[in-house]
């Protein structure tokens, strides 16, 4: 087993179909971990449904919505259980086209990166479909994480990501302390931190086509806040790499 995409989901009846298709159909070979927050729309159902004719398929079910950050916290401990090398985080409405997996695949396995991010602003703003302010929004923010933080990463809040499976281990996810999306922005810094190589690939992210948009100027001002806290609590931590043969 090499590469997990893990797809938290909430009322996603609308994509989840058709992007578990189109990921299944890609020339590098992904196994998918659904992770539904009892969805009401009967998106587990759909999952369920798929199963038996695409085996690289997995679903967990949680009681409730229950935070992104938690999502992807199961998710990564689901992964290195299993024994999965290369782990990715990606939303379930299109937004992050499939065919971007292949290229942090290759950033990971053939070029050297422990943390490849599909970025919207590495070459540019690469974002379509969304309203003015909330692309300055999102810009201004990743600046914002970039002044207070001191990492050179231009797509802070980005959630199209792959990790080694060592970062992972190294970072202890279960140990991060945010929640929302700047659960995002402390997994970087944490990966940051401990020294790993960070990488942005340009994307071009496009909004959802189908079903309800989950951002809010709440979600955003949750992790400017967070990303000081983040900030202070790192003055007292120790970052080092867990070598798994110290000499």
């Amino acid at each position: 087993m090499s590469n997990l995409v893990i797809i938290p989901t909430y009322k996603e009846k609308e994509n989840i179909e058709a992007l578990i298709k189109a990921i299944s159909s890609l020339s590098v070979a992904f196994d998918i971990l659904i992770i539904d927050d009892n969805s009401p729309d009967g998106t587990a159902a759909i999952v369920k449904n798929m199963q038996p004719s695409h085996p690289n398929v997995h679903l967990m079910e949680r009681p409730g919505k229950l935070g992104l950050g938690t999502a992807y916290i199961a998710g990564f401990k689901w992964a290195l259980e299993k024994g999965y090398t290369y782990i990715y985080e990606m939303d379930a409405d299109f937004s992050h086209d499939p065919d971007d997996l292949v290229r942090l695949h290759k950033a990971c396995t053939e070029e050297g990166a422990d943390v490849a991010i599909g970025s919207r602003y590495i070459s540019g703003v690469n974002v379509v479909n969304w309203p003015l302010t909330r692309v300055l929004m999102s810009y201004f923010a990743s600046i914002y994480v970039r002044m207070v933080t001191g990492m050179k990463i231009m797509d802070t809040t980005a959630g199209f990501v792959c990790y080694k499976k060592e970062v992972l281990e190294n970072i202890k996810p279960e140990h991060i302390k945010s929640v929302g999306y700047s659960f995002q922005i402390e997994m970087k810094f944490t990966a940051y931190k401990l020294g790993y190589k960070i990488v942005e690939i340009p994307i071009i992210f496009t909004d959802r086509r189908l079903g309800t948009s989950k951002m809010s100027g709440g979600i955003f001002n949750e992790a400017l806040w967070g990303v000081l806290r983040m900030k202070l609590r790192s003055f007292f931590i120790k970052y080092r790499k867990y070598s798994p043969n110290p000499l």
